[in-house]
């Protein structure tokens, strides 16, 4: 806690401090000016410092909505300034070379506190209700014919405790789902934060979700409340009954080292779910020799929350043909095609495929945690196509 309190007061410190002597000091005369300058730093750290020490050890449960938006206040008045800074430090470093360059660099470094100021607030904004329909195929010669076209529709990571207040904009996100028509509805993990009484309220709404074959869903990291200090083991094992009672009420089958026989006329696929597993500190719930119990020799499909269980024991251990997951939120931000995401997770949105044909498909998310922001990692909704063949998995 001390160093994350470090690290955020020298974000907005430094910044203001270099700005302040170079550009305000000396060229601005009023000193009501000066003071007001400094205002959103302090109203800024002031906040942190109470939401931080003086609110309990539930902070991010207790105060999601608030926490949220000072953490968005902190990158809008901190990012745009550093940005800004280095781009005046060149300058002043090239100004040696040639004076003009400095007013130039100044100029660019304006351009670009600008643009970022207004990305971060169109990704606190806009960009967390900009839900995003993926449309993939996915070919296999093995996949059995009655299940040509077969269509799956994925949802993942919703955090529902980031979203009360905002029950209109999940009621939009389930009727998009349902307006897919898929034959099957796959949750992929992270239903809440920390605490199954978030889920009061979205109830109906989460239970409006509509499939032929039916809603099927796993746990993710989140949903075991390991995050949360509880008073002792017994609320620990009382929120998770809670919890799986809450999906039962939904409609939803929560696939807990389980598997699920799917049929069409004579052939069937088997769909199972493991509980999450992670590498450290994420939890390990998974069973998966239970939860693929006589499914040898069929064509399966795997939901398993976090991607980095897909090289860590379904390829070398199994030929299980596709692996759905969700848990990285690509950082919940993407630039050009690429997300900071990478650094920790070699598989962090998308599809990939190994050469003997087993593929994973990784969900970005619908919800967000602690930071209310999505920028070009935007909520999204896959649907994916099962088709019979041997052409390469692409995605649309």
């Amino acid at each position: 806690m001390h160093r994350i309190t470090l690290i955020v007061f020298l974000l907005l410190l430094i910044p203001d401090i270099y700005i302040y002597l170079i550009y305000i000091f000396r060229k601005v005369k009023n000193r009501w000016l000066h003071a007001f300058y400094w205002l959103p730093t302090v109203l800024l750290l002031t906040g942190y410092s109470y939401y931080m020490y003086c609110t309990g050890d539930n902070v991010l449960a207790n105060h999601t909505q608030a926490i949220g938006k000072l953490a968005i206040g902190l990158f809008l008045f901190s990012i745009p300034k550093i940005a800004f800074i280095i781009c005046s430090i060149l300058g002043l470093l090239l100004r040696l070379l040639y004076r003009p360059l400095h007013h130039v660099f100044v100029w660019i470094g304006l351009f670009i506190s600008i643009a970022c100021f207004a990305g971060i607030l169109y990704g606190a904004t806009l960009g967390l209700k900009h839900f995003q329909v993926k449309q993939v195929t996915y070919y296999h010669p093995k996949l059995p014919k009655s299940f040509e076209g077969y269509t799956i529709t994925q949802v993942s990571d919703i955090h529902i405790g980031s979203w009360k207040g905002k029950e209109g904009v999940i009621r939009r996100m389930v009727e998009l789902v349902n307006s897919q028509h898929a034959d099957m509805i796959v949750f992929t993990g992270d239903l809440v934060n920390q605490r199954s009484a978030e889920l009061i309220g979205f109830q109906n709404i989460l239970s409006d979700f509509h499939a032929r074959d039916g809603v099927y869903s796993i746990l993710g990291n989140h949903d075991y409340g390991t995050y949360y200090h509880w008073a002792n083991p017994k609320e620990v094992t009382n929120n998770m009954n809670e919890l799986l009672n809450q999906e039962k009420s939904m409609g939803w089958q929560l696939l807990n080292n389980d598997h699920r026989i799917i049929h069409r006329s004579n052939d069937s696929i088997a769909l199972i779910g493991v509980g999450n597993d992670g590498e450290p500190p994420f939890s390990r719930f998974a069973d998966l020799k239970k939860a693929s119990k006589d499914t040898k020799g069929m064509f399966r499909i795997l939901l398993s929350h976090n991607p980095t269980h897909w090289k860590r024991e379904v390829l070398p251990q199994t030929n299980i043909e596709l692996m759905l997951s969700g848990h990285t939120h690509a950082m919940q931000g993407t630039f050009f095609g690429h997300s900071l995401a990478s650094l920790l997770y070699p598989e962090w949105g998308g599809m990939y495929a190994m050469k003997n044909r087993q593929a994973l498909y990784v969900n970005v998310g619908i919800g967000y945690v602690g930071l209310p922001f999505r920028f070009g990692a935007w909520p999204e909704i896959t649907v994916i196509k099962l088709k019979c063949g041997n052409k390469a998995q692409f995605s649309k």
